[in-house]
């Protein structure tokens, strides 16, 4: 009986450890704190885009709490030579957790994957 509740366990554990190991690696994000906890954020963010999304176009309400281009300033990070990466590129934050679950966001068809780039920049 133990034996058997001794290699349950080992299985728990070895599940557990590989499924952790398993997770997407993401870059951290400029700001001290997003709009959600991380677990509200990870769950929700498809439907919170979704109704910003619709309360832009149908109903021309702009600057709500949930906002791509807020996500997209926060989670693209930069590359050696200070130009912003692609969230959507291989490895970065949004691509990440997509491939991991196997969803093809549809947001960047219309919208930037990189942050505006400052007036400074433009000029070079």
């Amino acid at each position: 009986m133990l034996a058997r509740l001794l290699l349950g366990v080992l299985m728990m554990l070895g599940a557990a450890a590989a499924t952790a190991a398993d997770l997407p690696a993401l870059p951290k994000a400029k700001g001290e704190a997003c709009i959600a906890s991380a677990e509200v954020m990870r769950r929700d963010h498809p439907d919170m885009l979704k109704h910003q999304r619709d309360e832009t176009l149908r109903l021309g309400i702009r600057g709500a709490k949930a906002s791509l281009k807020e996500c997209v300033a926060c989670h693209a990070t930069q590359a050696a030579d200070g130009h912003a990466v692609p969230v959507n590129d291989p490895g970065q934050f949004c691509q990440s957790c997509h491939a991991y679950a196997a969803v093809k966001p549809d947001c960047f068809e219309c919208h930037a994957t990189t942050p505006k780039t400052t007036i400074k920049e433009a000029s070079r």
